[in-house]
């Protein structure tokens, strides 16, 4: 996950240096979106698993490796809603909230699945 998320965070900053989105059109803004997505599923999965043994002991930090992966694809799948919708000039403090609360419901559906 760490090789992954290197080069997942090189190819952004690659991205954001050298794509234009006015003249790239939608393939050069989906691709910094799915890149930014990668990226930040990365950064917050392993966060969260940095976190997870530092709390805990390393043998229950491993077995809460897919927990830690949801969370932080969730946690990822938000900062790029809210990406997008800044993108498209509608995000205000309560679509933010929305989103939060549809990712957090999202989450309390797997929890209560295991």
């Amino acid at each position: 996950m760490r090789i992954v998320t290197l080069f997942s965070i090189i190819a952004l900053i690659l991205i954001v240096k050298f794509v234009d989105p006015e003249t790239s059109g939608l393939i050069g803004k989906l691709l910094f979106y799915l890149v930014f997505l990668v990226a930040f599923t990365g950064i917050f999965n392993l966060t969260l698993l940095w976190f997870r043994r530092k709390m805990t002991d390393a043998e229950t930090a491993h077995i809460n490796v897919g927990l830690s992966f949801r969370q932080g694809l969730l946690l990822a799948l938000f900062a790029t809603g809210i990406l997008l919708m800044q993108s498209f000039r509608v995000l205000v403090w309560w679509d933010g909230l929305l989103l939060l609360a549809g990712i957090f419901l999202i989450e309390l559906y797997f929890l209560s699945r295991d």
